[in-house]
């Protein structure tokens, strides 16, 4: 009899051989953060809590992508948008802070000189 390989605890990005989980199994769902797009205050909601999570840019932006497409699907456009708007504000609070460091630097070398 072979012995099998044990399941790893981390994901590596697919199933492996002989194992019976899938793809996107939720390895760890503790770190998952759920999306409610039922209702326009659903969606706000999520929206909300989705900026407070302690996730990076990326990951928040991917989350919010995944409800904005789900209701769009659905035919829910308005709460589609209500995501939409949520990605738009994540972006303009990425882009002043990334500015605002951007900005830092350049004033510390010019007080260097």
């Amino acid at each position: 009899m072979a012995k099998r390989k044990k399941d790893p605890r981390k994901g590596t990005g697919k199933k492996p051989k002989g194992s019976g989980r899938r793809l996107y199994t939720d390895e760890n769902p503790k770190d998952t953060v759920r999306i409610k797009f039922a209702t326009m205050k659903d969606a706000r909601a999520t929206v909300r809590k989705v900026k407070r999570v302690r996730k990076s840019y990326a990951r928040k932006i991917q989350i919010l992508t995944v409800g904005e497409q789900r209701a769009r699907v659905m035919g829910k456009k308005t709460v589609a948008s209500i995501f939409r708007a949520g990605k738009a504000s994540l972006r303009r609070a990425n882009n002043a802070k990334k500015n605002n460091t951007k900005k830092a630097r350049l004033k510390t070398r010019k007080s260097r000189r």
